[in-house]
């Protein structure tokens, strides 16, 4: 007699479809492969047929067939190594399923930890000798503190400054590929050592013939010819391990990555928005912003001026070690400041404030580099943001909810309960915020009372998932997590009304006059 219930049938059935989705994630990979050598070798048996229509064209098609032929042996090593980490990684959590039913509930989270740490040491090793979208990916990842177990966070914080520099030859090669000048031409100084280097680029510090202090940031070579590959695993390993995740809108979240990073690839798209943010803050005291120098920027090189300033961790680091309470308060401050002034104002923003990307200067000013990732927001969406920070404050939680859904937001039923709970999850926070807290009386939620949040937020949103988001949101919830991710570290004592009703009632006051 079977003993099973359904509700381990269920469990079965789960872990038997995730293992058909890990096993064609694998072969459809291989199968990629194969198809391009394939067509690899039809396209040398093109080549050959040519030589009798010309000379000419034959030399093109061999030429075409050079290049494909040079990229493809990268091409299987990366799917290899990549596919194969992803595959590991998915297969250890399905298997832990089966562990997990005979070790005691006391030993269970320690073994889980342990297991999460070590496939995020996998990712992280990977993604470090790698680079390209997985690097990336992973950037965006270790800032994201409220949807990572903490193992991973902790590993993962390392892809920030951490990628392997690209040799100094193949710097000068991009750099006069692109501005058509040699080296010596353009600069009359120029460091070979890179003084950061991230997943699409890295950084160098040079002088123009003026005397004039530039950075110079370069990208990778052959980025182009891998990122296809990376986001075809990527979606492949999300939908492999979406069994696992909270139900939610993962096409949106993953299509959001995917256009960040292809955006990134075009310096000249981070050089407008660098100016249109700098123009923008060019009239806010103690804000820097670089800006691009005429005639230096192209697809894969941008030159703009050199600032010099401390990462912002570091400042904040070393101002909590002197006991320097006012300080940290002031920085933080003008830091939620800056992205309540780009979001409700500008409706443009530089969406990754990962601590890489923020300085302050000798002179105690806040600079804000790297655009190659931001979020033009549309002038319905920007409005309803609005709304929605105004009406948590006054406590409208039906407005909120009414204000999501006209922004895009959408659940499985129809209905508005799971909007609801994400309304009170912003509600009682935004209230506590600023109805509670004080410079001279801070309250900043504990880890339990985060962790009681998300859980009754989860719940709701398993039975009845929000299906659909709005993409502005997903670099909205990146940023803002971010920063309150700074705010739950440090707990300075501000009072955050100093900085939020400015941005809420000024608005308000323009539009009832």
């Amino acid at each position: 007699m079977d003993s099973t219930t359904p509700t381990q049938s269920g469990s079965r059935n789960e872990g038997l479809k995730a293992w058909l989705n890990v096993m064609n994630a694998s072969l459809s990979a291989l199968e990629q492969t194969l198809w391009q050598g394939r067509e690899l070798a039809e396209q040398a048996v093109a080549a050959l047929k040519k030589v009798s229509s010309g000379v000419e064209l034959a030399k093109e098609e061999y030429e075409a067939l050079a290049e494909e032929a040079a990229q493809w042996p990268a091409r299987v090593k990366r799917m290899k190594t990549t596919g194969w980490m992803l595959t590991r990684i998915t297969a250890r959590y399905r298997l832990w399923g089966i562990r997990s039913a005979f070790i005691s509930k006391r030993r269970t989270p320690a073994a889980l930890a342990e297991l999460h740490r070590k496939n995020a040491r996998l990712f992280r090793d990977v993604s470090l000798s790698q680079g390209g979208a997985f690097l990336k990916v992973g950037q965006l990842l270790s800032a994201r503190a409220d949807i990572l177990p903490k193992p991973w966070v902790e590993e993962l914080r390392v892809l920030q400054d951490q990628a392997s520099p690209v040799a100094f030859e193949d710097v000068r090669q991009v750099i006069e590929s692109e501005l058509g000048k040699s080296l010596k031409d353009m600069f009359a100084e120029f460091d070979p050592q890179p003084i950061a280097a991230a997943s699409i680029g890295q950084v160098h510090q040079a002088v123009l013939p003026t005397g004039q202090k530039v950075a110079v940031k370069i990208q990778r070579p052959g980025l182009e010819h891998i990122i296809d590959l990376d986001m075809a695993l990527l979606k492949l390993f999300t939908n492999s391990i979406a069994s696992m995740l909270p139900p939610t809108d993962l096409d949106t979240i993953t299509g959001e990555i995917e256009r960040t990073i292809r955006e990134e690839l075009d310096y000249t798209h981070e050089a407008r928005a660098m100016v249109q943010v700098g123009d923008f803050l060019s009239n806010v005291e103690n804000v820097v912003v670089p800006h691009p120098v005429p005639g230096f920027t192209r697809k894969r090189v941008m030159v703009s001026n050199f600032v010099v300033g401390t990462p912002l961790m570091q400042e904040l680091d070393r101002r909590q070690a002197e006991g320097d309470e006012d300080g940290i308060a002031d920085l933080l401050g003008r830091l939620l400041d800056l992205y309540l002034r780009q979001v409700l104002q500008a409706g443009v923003f530089q969406a990754d404030p990962h601590p890489g990307n923020l300085l302050v200067t000798p002179d105690n000013k806040l600079v804000l580099l790297d655009f190659g990732c931001t979020m033009t927001l549309s002038e319905p969406f920007r409005e309803g943001y609005y709304n929605v920070l105004g009406a948590a404050l006054m406590g409208e939680r039906d407005t909120m909810a009414r204000e999501l859904k006209a922004m895009g937001f959408t659940t499985r039923s129809g209905k508005p309960d799971t909007l609801l709970a994400f309304a009170d999850a912003l509600l009682s926070q935004i209230q506590r915020t600023a109805f509670e807290m004080s410079r001279d009386k801070p309250n900043w939620p504990s880890q339990k009372d985060i962790l009681s949040g998300a859980k009754n937020l989860l719940a709701q949103a398993e039975a009845d998932p929000v299906d659909k988001l709005p993409s502005e949101f997903i670099m909205l919830a990146r940023v803002f997590t971010t920063l309150g991710g700074l705010f739950m570290h440090y707990q300075p004592n501000i009072d955050v009304n100093t900085y939020l009703f400015p941005h809420l009632v000024g608005p308000a006051l323009s539009q009832a006059i």
